[in-house]
């Protein structure tokens, strides 16, 4: 005969009690990700946040700010003349100052503003239409950026030495464009094309001319480089737009997903960021810049590839990933395409 191996009594309740206190530590983590994506402005946010200026923080939408952050770290490459001194530094920081936080903390607060009926349908948990803050406070909190986002650009053309204030100028002209991105009766978001460059161009060329501005003269070819690398830009608005095609759709607004399908729209978006990559690495060539061409050339290839995984397979499961993953080769591609400009003297 066979002999029955002895049961435990107490292996059962201590299993389930380990169970419970997995799916407690997970679900923890799931809340804090939820916290952090509702203070970054993320899609996938957690409701309920009770700290006032942790709301207002939301509505500014920080994660926003790095592109923008970033151009001007490219203007200063292109300019051929930043030093690593501390007063350059300081310089810098307060140019991202008014690109970042203040300047896009303006044009994300405005645009939760007038977009607080589609975001009840999009994301209800945002701060407007969760009823988190009232609009009174948000109206206040637009004009106070926008005036300090501008009084600080003032400051740096005065500190650059800036004969024309380019730099205030920049500002005042990003502002105007964030308002008729999204307040009526233009607001360019209505149409997927026109809005989705508006936004790449104050990612991209703005910050960019800006500090360029700071560190040295700005000329023409350096806007207009700007500007058709912008382009790209649009590629990197589109993402923004395949988390609300069903409020936009419901609002008539013409993104480029309601416009095309989320299939073509992934397409045109994923193809306009790695075309008009190669287009300024192609102008780099012209310029005799080659090595910098090649790099640039070679970080589009781990950025098609992130695409065709998580973008292009399906946009509206996998923008987080793909913008963590893709990205940030398009972002060094401008840094590397801003030191090539500054060495070759553009």
């Amino acid at each position: 005969m066979s002999e029955s191996t002895p049961t435990n009594p107490n292996s059962q309740p201590t299993e389930a009690m380990a169970s419970v206190s997995q799916n407690q530590e997970i679900t923890a983590v799931d809340h804090r990700n939820a916290k952090t994506r509702q203070l970054l402005g993320m899609k996938g946010a957690a409701p309920g946040e009770k700290s006032i200026w942790k709301i207002r923080l939301q509505l500014m939408k920080p994660i926003t700010w790095i592109p923008l952050i970033w151009g001007v770290v490219c203007g200063a490459a292109s300019s051929g003349n930043y030093t690593w001194t501390w007063e350059n530094v300081l310089k810098a920081a307060a140019c991202m100052l008014v690109s970042g936080p203040l300047l896009a903390g303006y044009t994300q607060t405005l645009n939760e503003y007038y977009d607080r009926e589609i975001d009840a349908v999009n994301e209800p948990y945002r701060p407007i239409p969760s009823g988190a803050i009232p609009l009174p406070q948000v109206t206040t909190q637009i004009w106070i950026l926008l005036i300090l986002g501008n009084v600080v650009a003032f400051t740096l053309d005065t500190w650059a030495g800036n004969q024309f204030p380019t730099i205030t100028t920049i500002a005042i002209l990003g502002s105007f464009i964030a308002y008729i991105y999204s307040a009526p009766p233009l607001k360019l978001k209505q149409n997927g094309w026109l809005g989705g460059y508006a936004l790449g161009a104050s990612y991209m060329a703005f910050p960019w001319c800006t500090g360029h501005a700071l560190f040295g003269e700005l000329n023409w070819k350096i806007v207009v480089i700007t500007v058709i690398y912008s382009l790209a830009g649009l590629g990197i608005a589109i993402v923004n737009d395949f988390k609300s095609v069903e409020g936009d759709r419901q609002f008539g607004l013409k993104s480029l997903p309601v416009m095309f399908g989320v299939t073509t729209a992934a397409w045109v978006c994923a193809g306009m960021i790695d075309v008009f990559q190669a287009v300024i690495a192609v102008y780099l060539i012209t310029i005799h810049e080659n090595l910098y061409a090649a790099i640039l050339l070679l970080l589009i290839i781990p950025q098609i590839t992130f695409q065709d995984m998580y973008f292009l397979r399906d946009p509206l499961k996998n923008d987080v990933k793909y913008q963590a993953s893709a990205q940030p080769f398009l972002v060094l591609g401008m840094l590397v395409a801003g030191i090539a400009m500054g060495h070759a003297g553009v």
